[in-house]
Parts: structure tokens; sequence; C-alpha cells
């Protein structure tokens, strides 16, 4: 059985392309003959080799949230007679032209991230071939029930569906020297922690805002870079927080690990369907950390986090519900930290999504 991975690009930015990583390392480490196709910009660097494994095609231009690569048309058509199986991941309206157009026979799996939300137009445009993409698929993986279920553009397919949530492997583990460095950092106070790019579905200003309600002994930390970035900073000044909120900028690999060891609690606070897993929130897990979520309507967030399991689950764009909840969690956070690990571990395991896409490819599931 050999398997292709197609769709979004490279470097790794986002949770779709994290997972194409994922699963094309994962399916590797266990026998399975996976290889990645991808397309990226000149100016991207990449580390990976262009014989097999992860293939990239040069882009023209970056529109949209998709590539403009017409070399991926050409790349599919040359190699796609050699895979069984192609794992085309939604949405990347370029993979998609690329499937449609390479004359390939074979079995395809489609992953279905997320619905195109934002660009109305391109979907305008697009929706013909997403509906013949819908249609070719053997079987339709959601990373969520609830996403599966609630989306426009699936209705009519549910005997494809599937719903395979996203698994990670744990955040390393972080010592205790280290944690206390961290913590002495930010004056030993209680850390609120949040990562995510600057963009206005993360809902940020609701964050900054709910610092407002939390005792001076907390600290609000955000993580991440985007456009956004003053308009929060000015929000942080015009309330009067700049020792309450900090802005941390792009979090390397090796830092992540230290923040959310040493936080305290994680608050995902985003306001759109556009967040429709939040792989942060299994990181948080992983580490034992409580979850702060927004119900978000249609949206599988909330459902990671377990509603008084994992964490607490409030109403979108309600800073006052998130600083209550982010209390609420405090006072009872033994309980919340053994249900967070408890959950990550009994759902969101790299093993464990590798396991369910293995069942089915082998048509077992």
């Amino acid at each position: 059985m050999k398997i292709l991975q197609l769709g979004k690009f490279y470097p790794i930015r986002g949770g779709v392309e994290k997972v194409m990583w994922d699963l094309t390392q994962g399916l590797r480490e266990r026998g399975v003959d996976c290889d990645m196709l991808c397309a990226k910009l000149d100016e991207d660097s990449f580390e990976g080799d262009d014989e097999g494994k992860v293939m990239t095609v040069r882009a023209i231009a970056k529109k949209a949230g998709t590539m403009i690569a017409p070399q991926m048309i050409s790349r599919l058509r040359k190699i796609c007679g050699d895979y069984d199986i192609i794992h085309i991941h939604h949405p990347d309206p370029m993979a998609a032209l690329a499937l449609r157009l390479s004359g390939y026979k074979g079995r395809v799996i489609l992953h279905w991230h997320s619905d195109i939300l934002s660009q109305k137009a391109l979907k305008f445009f697009y929706k013909p071939l997403q509906d013949w993409l819908i249609r070719r698929a053997e079987r339709i993986i959601g990373t969520t029930p609830i996403y599966l279920a609630s989306s426009p553009d699936l209705r009519g397919s549910s005997d494809k569906h599937i719903a395979i949530p996203i698994g990670i492997k744990p955040l390393r583990e972080v010592s205790e020297e280290e944690i206390e460095s961290v913590r002495k950092k930010y004056g030993g106070k209680k850390i609120i922690l949040s990562v995510g790019r600057l963009i206005p579905y993360k809902g940020y200003e609701y964050l900054v805002e709910a610092a407002r309600y939390l005792p001076d002994d907390h600290i609000v930390l955000i993580g991440g870079d985007g456009p956004l970035k003053k308009q929060l900073q000015d929000r942080i000044a015009k309330y009067g927080l700049e020792n309450n909120v900090l802005l941390l900028g792009y979090l390397t690999k090796e830092t992540l690990p230290l923040l959310f060891a040493a936080s305290d609690v994680f608050v995902l606070s985003s306001v759109m369907k556009t967040e429709a897993f939040g792989i942060v929130q299994i990181e948080a897990m992983s580490a034992g950390k409580p979850v702060v979520a927004t119900r978000i309507p249609s949206s599988g967030v909330s459902w990671v986090n377990e509603d008084g399991v994992s964490g607490i689950n409030v109403a979108p764009r309600d800073a006052k519900a998130i600083a209550e909840a982010v209390e609420a969690v405090l006072q009872d956070y033994g309980r919340f930290s053994e249900g967070a690990r408890a959950r990550f571990k009994e759902n969101f395991t790299e093993e464990l999504m590798i396991e369910k896409i293995i069942q089915v490819y082998e048509k077992k599931s």
C-alpha cells in the first residue's frame, strides 16, 4: 500500500500542514509507504528530500489562503499512478484542481479540516470542483463529529463520513528548574496562556479585555505574531494592562513547551467557525493544563475541550465569562488538570490518529 498526502503548503504554519506532516512521518514509522506533495514559495526554506517523503513544487504566488502552483498539476500527473491512495486535505483549491486534472483512477480519501468561510467569492467558483471532490472521495474524514454533521457542504454525503480527531505527540517534558525559571520571569503570577496567530477569528481582543476582570496576581501571555499586533497592543495600553497582558511574539519549538508547562490555564478565545478544532487545546491537555474555550456554533472546538472535564467552555465574545471560567478552573485545578491529561490520552494521541487512519486505508473502518 502506497499513500500520497496531497495539499496545502510548506513550511508548517497551520493545523492542516501539521496533520499532513505528522501523518507522513507517523505512517512511515509504522512501515506504511507514504509521501507528501505540497507547494512552497521560493522564499520559504525547506528541510526535506525531494525524491520521496516530502515533495515540493514551486508556487508562483499565495492568494486567498491557497498556493497558485501550476507545477503541482504536472507533477501529480507524472506520479499519481505510483499510489494506491491519494489522501487529499481540504480546503486547498490548488490540490483539488491538480487531482481533477491528474487522470488518477485510484482510491481517494478526503480529509475535511474545515469549510471555506472567509473567501466567499473564491468559493463561488470553486464549488463545482469541491462538489466533484466530495463525490470522488471514497471516505470523508472530519476532525470532530460535530463539524462533519454541521457542515452545509457535506450534506448528502453522511454515508462516507468518519470522525478521526487530530492527534499529536505530547510536548516534551520540562524540568522543575525550567518551570521555576519561567514563573520567576513573570513574578510568580498565575499564568494564563494563549497561543496563535494574531488574526481576527482568534478573538484576542476579548482575552485582553478579560484581564480587566482578573486579579493582579494573574498575567495573560499571548504567544504568536500577526497583523493585529499593533491593534492589540493599543488595546492593552487603553485599559492600562501593560503589566497584566504581554504579547510574546513568535514562539520557537523550544520555548513553547516551557510556557505550556509553566502556565496554569490555557485559553482559546476564538470567535468564528474558522477555528474548527484548535490543536493548541490538545497541546495544553498533553501538559495537563485545563482549557477555557469558546462554544463556537457548528465548530468542533467545544467538543475537543469537554466542558466540566478538561476545562470550561464559554460563549464567544464574552470577556467577563472568560475571566470567570479561568477563576473557576483555578479553584478546582487538580480535578481539571487530571481531566485534561486523561482526555488527551483517551482521544488525541498521534498513535490513535494514525491507527484509525490506517483502518480507513485498509477498509476496516
